[in-house]
């Protein structure tokens, strides 16, 4: 990124955002408005490792103090590994007398990537013996049908102590409507059980559906000592190296928390990184002026896509994990094993394949000359001529040799073909899979690709950009000033956010307008409380209403801006009239004469920070001035003599034709024959066809 500025106080922020290969860190300098990035390998076997090396490369480059940086936000990836890779604690789940199967029924659906008669439900996080029943109950209002006895929670202390675990969930019946026998075991089980960390239900996912809120308060339970302990050494780490600022944590809803508050629902960051990316995406939309963008994060072990419609970004209430439901508010996001490090192979029947397996940070591609030997993703580039023999700005040497053995033992000569056709053959499934996870949110959501721009990012997003806008037809892409580490950028331009929700179940032609009017007040109350907690002045904080809505005897629903802010008969029709279009968007269809279900309502709690604002950037059209060299590059069967630019020397409105490559410190931009592309003001390049 060229050169930002921000408003507020004389300090400085870093973005540290991890990988499953590289760790992308930015530092935004508030008094210069000078960014500075760094990209480092990524340390599975200890993240934090990779988040403070970064941390002191981005420091050291910019010769800025540590007690200078305020702000330090993170995207990890640590809950989503351990949930993925089942690294989790040794848990226990608690539910309600006669419901320990609930988990291992679940739903009767099956994945559609699936074979219908051959599919076989996942092994859980927790084995069935792992999942133990205590009385008292309560009905679906939340009265107490069944007392709770605190000698059975004793005793059911004493059962979890000779079991050895590091973490217990609690997911008592009906717990969403009255939290009382929830909050009762907890405390029980506090007093009994040193060293175990213990969340419950109505804490993480106060709401209905047994199911999804068992599993989810169970996953949240199975990564909080893994979250927490990570947590902890980012702290212990950035104390030892004279930082002292806070350490802010995406959440999968686009915002940011404080570390107590994700020691609690460490859930919540599952999709943390894409979060991050897609609240840098729409930062670059609205210099760009665009609002609406299709963003595609490739990084090297997989591609995250999210769709921003009117400078929203989507969001959905029902996400998953693996094969696990989570149920809170979450960026609406594709992910498909498809990056630069996606292994490409012939399989058994003389077809090739690629992906979804990756050769991640470590061995990594065979180019990297680490110890990889399967071609990947990234070798067919460097194969084709579209990457130069050195990445991180000249700082890692790649071995193009090295990639077109592998690709011509392993890929060519088993199918008959050339290294060339074999590397673009890599190269189209890889971009097929990717159009595939687009439309999912785009097409599938009522969205017609075409009316967006697309705007690829992460580390290989802008080698496959035009490409996956050329199959989609889409007609422009933008491509931003730092697109390796423009989810680290978001990471600087988001904002605290927390919500509180209410479960309601009530049809709107017998809905109880006061009470519904107080259950608001009482979730706005709670959100203010938690604004001021987080130190946020009155002047930076919002409050945003939200309902779930459904026509009824619907079994899903979609959430709505309840925009007004107040119930009464005109913003109940009103609300019911955006239902209705978004409804029609999404399925194809409106019934306005059925009666609508009010689900839940949701109170959101936003803390505004300061955010960069990017300077505009010197004009400067000399292509000569910018030109590294030229290299041989096929595209679509053919060999080009193409120029390579470096993209930090090209100003405002350097406009160059297809073939062209353009190099920088964290990607590599690559525009085939047929397209031209331009720097607008703000340093993005814009490419369309012609």
């Amino acid at each position: 990124m060229n050169q930002a500025q921000l408003n507020d106080a004389d300090a400085c922020s870093i973005g540290v955002d991890t990988g499953g290969t590289f760790s992308d860190i930015v530092l935004l300098d508030r008094t210069t408005g000078v960014l500075w990035s760094a990209k480092t390998s990524s340390t599975p076997a200890d993240p934090s490792i990779g988040f403070i090396d970064g941390i002191d490369q981005v420091l050291e480059r910019s010769a800025i103090a540590a007690r200078s940086v305020s702000h330090v936000f993170h995207g990890t990836t640590v809950a989503t590994n351990g949930i993925l890779e089942s690294k989790g604690a040794a848990t226990v789940l608690v539910t309600t007398r006669g419901f320990r199967h609930v988990t291992s029924i679940g739903r009767h659906d099956i994945p559609r990537s699936e074979n219908l008669y051959a599919y076989v439900k996942p092994p859980l996080p927790v084995a069935a013996s792992c999942v133990l029943e205590i009385g008292g109950r309560l009905d679906e209002k939340g009265i107490e049908v069944e007392p709770l006895n605190d000698a059975d929670i004793v005793a059911l202390a004493k059962q979890i102590e000779r079991m050895d675990v590091r973490a217990v969930a609690v997911c008592l019946l009906h717990s969403y409507a009255n939290p009382a026998h929830e909050r009762r075991v907890e405390a029980v089980l506090n007093t009994h059980l040193r060293g175990v960390m213990i969340t419950i239900s109505s804490d993480v996912l106060p709401t209905f559906r047994e199911y999804e809120r068992s599993m989810t308060v169970l996953l949240n339970a199975y990564v909080m000592p893994l979250v927490s302990s990570y947590v902890g050494r980012l702290e212990d780490r950035l104390k030892q190296h004279a930082i002292g600022s806070r350490l802010l944590l995406m959440k999968s809803s686009g915002g940011v928390a404080g570390v107590e508050t994700i020691r609690r629902a460490p859930v919540q960051t599952a999709l943390s990184g894409p979060a991050a990316g897609a609240v840098g995406c729409r930062l670059i939309g609205q210099l760009a002026g665009y609002e609406n963008l299709i963003g595609v994060d490739i990084g090297g072990t997989s591609a995250d896509i999210c769709l921003i419609a009117n400078n929203e970004i989507t969001l959905q209430s029902e996400g998953k994990i693996a094969a696990w439901p989570l149920q809170f508010p979450m960026v609406d996001i594709s992910t498909i094993g498809a990056g630069g490090g996606s292994i490409a192979r012939v399989i058994d029947d003389g077809r090739l394949a690629v992906g979804p397996d990756s050769a991640g940070a470590s061995p990594g591609p065979v180019c990297y000359g680490r110890g990889g030997v399967e071609p990947t993703v990234t070798d067919a580039h460097l194969v084709l001529g579209r990457l130069p023999d050195y990445l991180l700005g000249g700082a890692m040497r790649i071995d193009r040799e090295a990639a077109r053995r592998a690709i011509e033992v392993r890929i060519a000569r088993p199918l008959g073909l050339t290294v060339e056709a074999a590397a673009e053959g890599i190269l189209a499934i890889a971009d097929n899979h990717m159009v595939g996870a687009i439309r999912l949110v785009s097409v599938q959501r009522g969205h017609d690709p075409r009316d967006f721009a697309l705007v690829p990012f992460g580390g290989a997003g802008p080698l496959h950009g035009v490409s996956l806008a050329r199959l989609l037809d889409i007609p422009r892409i933008v491509i931003p000033p730092s697109p390796g580490v423009l989810s680290a950028i978001g990471l600087l331009a988001s904002n605290l956010k927390q919500e509180f929700a209410h479960v309601i179940l009530q049809r709107s032609d017998t809905l109880d307008v006061a009470a519904l009017g107080n259950t608001f007040a009482a979730l706005e109350s709670q959100a203010r409380t938690w604004l001021d907690a987080e130190a946020i002045p009155s002047g930076n904080a919002e409050v945003r209403w939200w309902a779930d809505l459904r026509y009824a005897g619907q079994g899903s629903e979609l959430r709505v801006e309840w925009n007004s802010r107040r119930v009464d008969e005109a913003s109940l029709a009103a609300l019911a009239t955006q239902f209705h279009a978004q409804h029609e968007r999404t399925f194809t269809f409106a019934q306005p004469d059925t009666p609508l279900e009010i689900v839940a309502v949701l109170v959101e709690a936003i803390g505004h920070l300061p955010h960069p604002v990017f300077q505009e950037i010197a004009e400067g059209t000399d292509l000569r001035a910018a030109e590294a060299g030229r290299q041989p590059t096929w595209f679509d069967g053919r060999l080009y003599e193409t120029p390579v630019y470096e993209r930090a020397k090209l100003g405002c409105a350097a406009t160059m034709a297809g073939p062209a490559i353009l190099a920088q410190l964290d990607c590599t931009t690559v525009i085939p024959p047929g397209y031209t592309g331009c720097i607008d003001r703000f340093g993005n390049l814009i490419v369309e066809a012609g």
